[in-house]
Parts: structure tokens; sequence; C-alpha cells
């Protein structure tokens, strides 16, 4: 009689290395389908406000996988390049399509320019980001990022969707349509800028981050106790993040052109943040 074969051990590494990227194939998954809602002929507000609820999630699973990665020691070129490649078409793509179709495109030219440029920036940011972050393996998390990074540009987008279904779709009207043009115009300058924001990987508990952490919670609870709606405070953290970093840079340049010295400072930031 011969001996039973004994089971194949599982190999712990290959699995924990496929557990980031399978929840960054899940950020590609709501991004396509928030893709699919708005490419109908005549996509309803209540097809804009799903596919920016999609873009939610994506968000939070762009935020889950590094995370994941760093706990389980699993980061690699791999997941950067898949993770950058993911963030292109949730965070790219998928909101100037859903800005477009909601508004842009009334002003045929200039609305689609719009949109692409924001495209086009995001995919130099992320680009960007690859180069300066080519060793995933050795190089430390930075405390700041440069430029805007794409998720938070997407986040205040998509954010104007969700207040939009809020105000019944108010934001809609054509009169808003050359300033929602700005905006996304403003948010593509800022993702290509060498402006710097957070990337909230090596958080230092002194009193600067004490405080903003007392205004993040602050702020979101007046937002959540005037609303009663949860879902306005995820719509607000994209543009607080925005009015800190842009805060925090206007003060950097101010202490350059003064000569005064940050207790903050630090090497060449790094843009760590996807």
């Amino acid at each position: 009689m011969l001996p039973r074969s004994l089971p194949r051990r599982v190999d712990l590494g290959k699995v924990l290395f496929v557990l980031p990227n399978a929840v960054t194939l899940g950020s590609v998954y709501c991004g396509f389908s928030a893709i699919m809602l708005v490419s109908r002929d005549q996509p309803t507000l209540e097809n804009f406000h799903s596919a920016a609820v999609l873009l939610v999630f994506a968000m939070l699973f762009d935020v889950l996988d590094g995370r994941i990665a760093r706990m389980t020691r699993t980061q690699s070129a791999f997941g950067l390049q898949l993770d950058s490649l993911a963030d292109v078409i949730s965070f790219g793509i998928a909101p100037a399509l859903l800005v477009h179709k909601w508004v842009l495109h009334r002003q045929p030219v200039l609305g689609a320019l719009a949109a692409f440029v924001f495209v086009a920036c995001g995919v130099i940011r992320l680009a960007r980001f690859n180069v300066q972050n080519s060793d995933a393996k050795t190089k430390a998390p930075g405390r700041y990022t440069v430029g805007l990074p794409i998720p938070p540009a997407a986040g205040i987008l998509v954010s104007l969707l969700v207040v939009n279904q809020w105000l019944e779709g108010a934001l809609g009207d054509e009169q808003y349509t050359i300033p929602l043009i700005a905006i996304t115009l403003a948010l593509s300058a800022l993702m290509v800028s060498t402006a710097r924001f957070r990337s909230f990987k090596d958080l230092r508990f002194n009193r600067g981050t004490k405080v903003l952490v007392l205004l993040g919670i602050g702020s979101s609870l007046i937002i959540w106790i005037w609303s009663r709606q949860p879902q306005y405070v995820l719509a607000w953290l994209p543009f607080l993040y925005l009015v800190i970093g842009l805060v925090e840079s206007a003060r950097e340049v101010a202490q350059r052109l003064l000569g005064w010295s940050s207790p903050e400072s630090d090497p060449p930031p790094t843009s760590e943040h996807h």
C-alpha cells in the first residue's frame, strides 16, 4: 500500500501578498462601476449619486490597501504600480467623466478640456509619485507629499455630487457650469504643483498634529449634527484636507520669505501618499 501524500502547506507569505492587491482591485471595481453608471445616454440624478457613493468606497479601499501592505510587510514595486494604475481609473477617469456628464458637458470645448486636464494632471502626479518612490522597500514614509494627491482631488469632485443630492440637484444648474470648470482646473493645477500636503503616514503627536486632529473631529461633529447625515462628513473631509494643505504651504512660504525656522521642518518631501 502506497503512503498517502502529505497535504501541501499554504505559503502564508503569498497569501498576504495577494491581500492588499485584492483590496486595490476592489477600488478598480468601484471606479469601473461608476463609469458604467454615468456612461448611459441619459444618466439620472440617482445614477450620479450612486456613482459618487461607489467612488467613496473606492477611496476607502485605497486607504486600506496601503495600510494592509504595511501591516503585513508586503510592500512591493508591483503593488506600487498596481495602486497607481488603479488610481488612474478610480480617481482620474471616473470622477472626470462623472463631473463632465453631470455639468461640464454644457460647455462642449471648455468642459471636455477641463475633464481631460484633470485626468492628465492626475497621471502626471502619479508618475512623479512612482519616480520618487521607486524603491518601496527601502524608502521610509514621508510626513509630506508633493502636490495634491489624486484621491483627495477626486474626493472634492465627488463631494460636490454628494452635496448636490442633498440640495436636490441645485448644484447642477447651468449657472454653476463655469465655477465647476474652474474648480476642476484648480484641482488639476494643485496636483502638479509643489505645494506640500500631509501624508498622515509618519504622524508625530506634537502641538500642530493635536490642533489638526481637534479641528477635524470638531468640524466633522458640527457637520454631522447640522446635516444629520453621516455621508456629508465624508464629503467634508477632502475639503478639510485641501484647506489644511494650502494653509501649511502658505505658512511655509511666509517662513521662507521672512527667514523663520519651522519646528516641524523636514528634509525634502516625498510623494508618499498615492
